[in-house]
């Protein structure tokens, strides 16, 4: 365990290392934090959840930092507000980089004592913290790509990934595959680590449905856009048609005929589409490119996904559906597209058209399901209880990791869950169907 939370640890610090110092304290939005904070943060919950209650003798780096680094945690006390963590140049951040070498002396010496009980509490809460520090490598990459996206320059966070010219030619067009109807098991069986919200596994009774075989694309997103799909109500939920207004649609009966087709595309896109003259482009991490067609749509809401899941004459599927299918179909996390392959933007379906595609990776897959606890669910005991449970609560459920994530911390039981206007993630779209 201790050569593992080396390893971890030193990631966050790589995907840290094309930033200039400029970069680290910037905070474009509440939901993303600035690079430094996700540098401490992840120290303070080593430092929290495990040096100050097992390693005896420990002193805490900075008798603030408890306070200024907490996210949520309101067992421990009140946290800093998160909307202005963007707000302080202190500590800078060589102090932060002090903070993570001294948390991560004191781990090496408390993980020595307890290397042959990895069972134990101090084990099972270092794998917590590990997994935790995964999330927010993800989260650390999202969130400067929307720091540099929203730039004006469009500034590339890894300039020096070649990438060849965008394929402008469309994929295979998508197929429905039937799935196995009946009762089937979801969740995590126990047998190893998952997060308390993957538990316990139970049963569900599922229709009969089909599934598509790959991830909706670029190209088919874009005859949404161009068909009008921002501007049909009947496409759209209440909250998402409230959602599209605040986000300040240009609204046509404003505009000349002829300009019409051109001016609706301001703003109802994905996040980071734009348009230049005659082509669709994107912002990627690695610098603004042709719109490739044939790779997954990425960056939208649940909104806009349910919106063209209708127009399409679909639907999302539920994330009992997503599971069972996954399951069905063998796949593993280990054939997914993920940070780990140093793209850093979904790619393209590669196996044959008929068989469940791009179910690992490249984008995270909204779900029709809310995120509600499982029957039997019970929280972590004491503060870390707060880590999942609490969220239950007005979000949807995600499936299947994005080529920000880590291939060693997604599982087919993983439950991520974000709000219906939650785009600055990777986040994507694969229709079912009733059979």
């Amino acid at each position: 365990m201790p050569d593992r939370y080396q390893r971890i640890r030193h990631d966050s610090e790589l995907l840290c290392a094309p930033l200039t110092i400029e970069d680290y304290g910037v905070q474009p939005m509440a939901d993303a934090s600035p690079p430094k904070w996700h540098l401490a943060h992840t120290s303070w919950f080593f430092e929290t959840f495990l040096l100050k209650p097992y390693l005896a003798g420990y002193e805490a780096f900075h008798p603030r930092y408890e306070y200024l680094f907490n996210s949520y945690y309101n067992g421990i006390g009140s946290p800093y507000p998160r909307a202005q963590r963007g707000l302080l140049s202190r500590p800078t951040v060589s102090e932060i980089r002090a903070y993570r070498a001294y948390v991560d002396d004191h781990m090496t010496q408390l993980l020595a004592t307890v290397e042959a009980d990895r069972a134990g509490t101090v084990g099972l809460r270092t794998t917590l913290g590990l997994h935790h520090e995964r999330q927010h490598q993800e989260l650390l990459l999202t969130d400067i790509k929307y720091n540099l996206g929203n730039n004006p320059l469009l500034p590339a966070y890894r300039a020096d990934i070649a990438e060849t010219q965008a394929d402008q030619v469309a994929g295979e067009p998508m197929a429905f595959i039937e799935c196995a109807s009946g009762v089937v098991r979801i969740g995590a069986s126990g047998a190893e680590f998952s997060f308390d919200n993957e538990l316990p596994q139970h049963a569900v009774h599922l229709p009969p449905y089909a599934l598509a075989d790959q991830l909706v694309t670029n190209g088919e997103y874009l005859e949404f856009v161009l068909a009008g799909g921002y501007y049909e109500p009947a496409l759209w939920l209440s909250d998402g048609w409230s959602w599209l207004n605040e986000i300040e649609r240009p609204q046509l009966r404003e505009l000349r005929a002829d300009d019409r087709a051109e001016q609706r595309f301001a703003r109802c896109t994905p996040l980071y589409w734009y348009k230049d003259g005659a082509h669709w482009y994107e912002y990627r991490l690695t610098g603004s490119r042709r719109l490739e067609l044939a790779a997954p749509v990425c960056h939208v809401s649940f909104y806009e996904a349910e919106a063209f899941a209708r127009w399409a004459g679909a639907r999302l599927p539920l994330e009992s559906e997503w599971e069972a299918a996954v399951a069905a179909a063998g796949g593993s996390p280990r054939d997914g597209h993920f940070v780990d392959g140093g793209r850093l933007h979904p790619k393209r379906r590669e196996s044959s058209p008929g068989q469940l595609a791009q179910a690992f990776g490249d984008v995270w897959e909204w779900t029709a399901s809310p995120y509600v606890a499982y029957p039997g669910y019970r929280p972590l005991e004491g503060t870390l209880g707060e880590y999942n449970g609490k969220f239950m609560s007005n979000q949807l459920v995600l499936r299947g990791g994005s080529c920000a994530s880590s291939g060693d911390h997604i599982r087919a039981s993983y439950r991520n869950f974000f709000y219906p206007k939650d785009r600055w993630q990777f986040t994507g779209i694969r229709l079912a169907r009733d059979v």
